[in-house]
């Protein structure tokens, strides 16, 4: 996925146009989950505006955060890392710095007034319907960052809103009318699907072996770790009444039931009691702890495990991924125990040998050997295919188009109506369509489409004249950076 992300990063990035104003309608936004330099100083310098390290931190912050939400969970920091998202960032408030200089020169300001409206539409500041100060100044303290550094990030945004407004374009009636019929044009199509599947390869030892000689790096061992472990049971503590009451009167704020409300004492009382068992046999833990550092005790079982078979939470697998060997680590909790870890050693990964690796080297091979057949069989097949015929295929004729899956479908109909060749071979998934277009003629025009469609020129219209800005004011303004990007 990452080779597709750097191909199209240019369309992922939302740009500094649109997310301004995404900023003040997805709600807070974390920043402190992404940070990567220490507070204060700045970055750079656009004509008179410096730019701080804590601007460029929001910057790639709401990047990532943008990122996360279109790819899900298989989006990580190293994935940003190799699409230069730090570089992107930099990119982005240079620019919007650029505009904010233009509207410093412009004469526009954003009052008390403004800022007041933007802070009512953060529904994580309000509290019975009203906007609470001492709740505002808790979130932001909770997500580390003040009022003040808050409000002046709010006060580059809806500055930048109103350079915005000066370039807001209002399309005319046949301007909207055509985009209509264009946007929505019909083709007459002949399609063949080629599969993956229905290709065969039978490779031999000699294929397989070279194979694995050119790519023996891709094979590689997992890491693994020898280290010796000790466990003590959880045990009651023997609390008393008041203890539990004790304890749940301090944080009866963490015992909540699923709809965020606090449990009473009764409710709580069973995770309270278990609580303090926990807190009681930490205590019997740590002392088993230092008795194993002064070599008192010893740990009383062994290990070799891989990586992926550790058998603890992924935060305290991450200590033993962490750790040196030598490194004894104090006891952490396990389900009804606590454990005590030395880590002994660690194998680091290494290329397996050609018959540890067989296996995985012959499902790339056939993947890498049928690719191969199935792009020579489009060719071959290309000039002179008998497909099926299906007339009036549009953008949204997901439904017309039979042997691809409704998401296969739309990847081949977006690819279809980008190209300007009549014939040709789009390649979706271990698949390959092979299209001829017969005739094409321009969509009907539908009124109910007029506000979709009205909504594409402007957003098209406003980015190329915002652009074009951006182009005049670097001319313009002199920047002075302390960052060397990539890009």
């Amino acid at each position: 996925m990452i080779t597709w992300m750097q191909r199209h990063k240019r369309w992922l990035v939302i740009t500094i146009w649109i997310s301004t104003i995404a900023f003040v309608g997805a709600g807070f936004v974390g920043w402190g989950s992404y940070e990567f330099g220490k507070e204060g100083g700045t970055v750079a310098v656009v004509a008179d505006r410096e730019v701080s390290v804590e601007e460029y931190q929001e910057e790639y912050s709401s990047l990532y955060d943008q990122y996360a939400r279109l790819f899900g969970s298989t989006f990580n920091k190293d994935m940003a890392d190799k699409l230069n998202l730090r570089d992107l960032a930099y990119n982005q408030v240079i620019q919007k710095n650029l505009i904010l200089t233009y509207a410093d020169s412009l004469g526009l300001d954003v009052t008390d007034q403004d800022i007041a409206k933007e802070l009512l539409k953060y529904n994580a500041f309000m509290k019975d319907g009203k906007f609470d100060k001492p709740t505002y100044v808790n979130v932001l303290s909770q997500n580390r960052t003040t009022p003040v550094k808050f409000e002046e990030s709010l006060k580059r945004n809806i500055l930048l809103q109103k350079v915005q407004s000066l370039f807001e374009i209002k399309p005319n009636k046949n301007e909207i009318e055509n985009l209509n019929k264009l946007l929505f044009v019909e083709d007459d199509i002949t399609y063949k699907i080629l599969s993956m599947k229905d290709i065969t390869v039978s490779p031999t030892e000699t294929e397989l072996k070279e194979y694995w000689e050119a790519n023996k790096n891709a094979y590689m061992s997992e890491v693994s770790y020898i280290f010796e472990t000790s466990e003590v049971p959880v045990v009651s503590a023997n609390s008393s009444e008041e203890d539990i009451l004790k304890h749940h009167s301090k944080f009866k704020i963490d015992y909540k039931k699923e709809d965020g409300k606090i449990k009473s004492f009764d409710e709580a009382k069973a995770e309270v009691i278990k609580e303090l068992d926990n807190k009681f046999t930490k205590k019997e833990a740590l002392k088993k702890y230092l008795k194993i550092k002064k070599a008192e005790e010893t740990l009383t079982s062994s290990s070799t495990l891989d990586e992926s078979k550790l058998p603890y939470s992924s935060e305290n697998n991450k200590q033993i991924i962490d750790a040196k060997p030598g490194d004894l680590l104090k006891p952490f909790l396990d389900g009804d125990k606590f454990v005590i870890v030395k880590v002994l050693a660690k194998n680091e990964s290494k290329p397996l040998s050609y018959e540890d690796a067989l296996e995985n080297v012959k499902v790339s091979y056939e993947k890498v050997a049928k690719a191969k057949k199935l792009d020579e069989l489009a060719k071959t097949e290309l000039e002179n295919f008998v497909g099926t015929d299906v007339k009036g295929v549009s953008r949204q004729s997901i439904d017309k188009i039979v042997g691809l899956q409704p998401q296969e479908t739309a990847d081949f109909l977006s690819q279809l109506f980008s190209l300007t060749t009549k014939t040709g071979t789009i390649k979706i998934n271990d698949k390959v369509v092979l299209f001829r277009i017969n005739n094409s003629k321009l969509g009907t025009y539908d009124k109910a489409r007029d506000e979709s469609v009205k909504s594409t020129i402007v957003q098209l219209q406003s980015e190329e004249l915002m652009n074009n800005l951006v182009k005049r004011l670097e001319n313009k303004y002199e920047v002075q950076s302390s960052i060397q990007t990539k890009e």
